[in-house]
């Protein structure tokens, strides 16, 4: 095996910090082995799921959280602190376990691995003045108002497996700064990668229970998530497992539930778009990650005034992709394997889907030499004549290197397909004209909008999140901490002049 499993983490330590043996592992309740999507011959771990640790989990996040809560917030921060120079030191570690695990080109796993070193000050620079006391004077007559942001309580952060340290860590720190204690329960896919990201929070010497680590399944989480200690449920992932989650919390109302969920984004490609900058742009937002990311771009609305050149030009450069393993590669490569099998046989799928709604075929696999040992999807490009909301090539999230050219001629058809799904995560407009930018920020139902850039590569520093099926309205990032706390009103009295004389109706 590749990597060593150490087991759920609570209460300051590993169950088994020395690694699973084969006899824990064949003991366990469940078993799930991992192989590298890039090369399924290579082996990287045995997991042993133990239910039995769930409520044991669960009590060290409530005992903690009693502890973190009380502790100032200047002490929070320099255990924060403390943890980022430990991913720092680990951070060539994290990025090899990312590529190993989700087949991602070792240069993108780089990249994730040292976005959760940055992201400690991200949290602390722009999440601190967020969650500070305020103070209103003389609110009423000779009386000052104050709010203050308290911490919702214990708190479940579901990681996916495309970014299996970045998006849960930015979740779990702003949670922790503002003093909630966390479990995070990872992808079955990539525990590997989230365990060397608890090691780093162990490093930093963090009080037992405050951060706590379970490896699980379905049941794993929902039962988690039914425990009424549980405040707090962070979850990025599809769509399916998001409805799963509030059908699981039903009726809780002291549960707070942030979603951040799939996307079927469009870019619409005004006349006036500068095609050499659009065409690296757009082969990012396209095919970076293999197409697995939330924020990739699916569908393209195109003018005809552009349509040939810009196509033609975008289909050769797409040829020149390289697939290859993440790490053990002749060529540096742009894309790797897709996850696992199942990704791979619904991403097939979905280009039986394409033929069959009337999506002509551009680029496909006929186009590649594509790697057998592994999960490999070539890049795949449609032309589709119109878009209708009946189509279901239009409406269904791909999770894989895809996309689809729709030609129009007004900009409001353009933003008709750019809302043509039930999804509302990302879209983004190339264009010379500001009015026309202005028109889409107005009328494209999405969380991001963007102008002349990708859909891909969001801020930190700004709200991240989609409206209609790719959200509930709880956006990450930045706004992230708003969400792991509770708003308090206090009314206080400057002077002690009341009397009981005062009150009307008194005898």
């Amino acid at each position: 095996m590749e990597f060593t499993l150490k087991g759920d983490y609570f209460t300051g330590q590993f169950t088994y910090p020395e690694g699973m043996s084969e006899n824990d592992v064949n003991a366990s309740d469940e078993v799930i082995e991992k192989v590298c999507p890039a090369n399924t011959e290579q082996k990287l771990w045995k997991a042993g799921i133990q239910y039995k640790n769930t409520e044991k989990v669960i009590e060290s996040a409530i005992s903690g959280f009693d502890l973190w809560r009380k502790m100032p917030l200047e002490d929070r921060v320099e255990y924060l602190q403390a943890f980022q120079e430990a991913a720092h030191k680990r951070k060539d570690d994290i990025g090899y376990a990312i590529a190993m695990e989700t087949g991602k080109p070792l240069w993108e796993a780089k990249t994730e691995a040292g976005a959760i070193v940055a992201k400690v000050n991200v949290t602390i620079s722009d999440s601190k003045d967020r969650i500070q006391k305020e103070t209103i004077t003389n609110v009423l007559p000779k009386i000052n108002g104050h709010t203050l942001k308290k911490p919702i309580g214990p708190s479940l952060v579901i990681g996916p497996f495309n970014f299996p340290c970045h998006l849960a860590n930015g979740q779990i720190l702003a949670a922790l700064l503002t003093g909630n204690s966390i479990i995070f329960k990872p992808s079955e896919k990539t525990i590997y990668s989230a365990q060397l990201l608890m090691e780093c929070f162990h490093e930093a010497g963090f009080p037992a229970g405050v951060i706590n680590f379970i490896n699980g399944t379905v049941k794993t989480t929902q039962d988690i998530i039914k425990h009424p200690s549980i405040k707090g449920i962070f979850f990025t992932g599809s769509l399916g497992v998001g409805k799963k989650i509030i059908e699981t919390v039903g009726s809780d109302l002291t549960k707070l539930v942030a979603l951040e969920l799939g996307g079927k984004n469009v870019t619409i490609l005004h006349e006036d778009t500068d095609i050499d900058h659009a065409l690296p742009e757009l082969v990012r937002s396209c095919f970076l990650t293999s197409g697995q990311r939330c924020t990739s771009t699916s569908l393209i609305a195109i003018h005809r005034n552009i349509q040939d050149e810009f196509i033609e030009k975008f289909i050769e450069v797409a040829k020149r992709i390289i697939m290859d393993h993440p790490v053990d590669f002749d060529e540096i490569p742009f894309m790797g394997p897709l996850i696992d099998q199942a990704a791979l046989d619904k991403y097939n799928e979905f280009l039986d889907m394409a033929e069959k709604n009337g999506a002509k075929l551009l680029l496909g696999p006929k186009d590649f030499e594509i790697p057998k040992n592994g999960f490999f999807a070539a890049p795949s490009i449609h032309l589709l004549d119109e878009a209708k909301k009946s189509n279901p090539f239009t409406q269904e999230e791909v999770f894989g290197p895809n996309c689809c050219f729709i030609p129009y001629d007004t900009i409001e058809e353009a933003i008709e397909i750019a809302n043509i799904s039930d999804y509302g995560l990302a879209s983004s407009v190339f264009t010379q004209d500001i009015e026309i930018y202005e028109l889409c920020l107005r009328d494209i139902d999405a969380g991001l909008i963007n102008l002349n850039r990708s859909t891909v590569g969001a801020s930190s520093r700004l709200p991240f999140g989609g409206v209609k099926n790719s959200g509930n309205y709880h956006p990450a990032a930045v706004s992230m901490v708003d969400h792991t706390v509770s708003t308090v009103s206090s009314l206080e009295t400057l002077d002690n002049s009341s009397s009981i004389d005062e009150i009307k109706g008194l005898k």
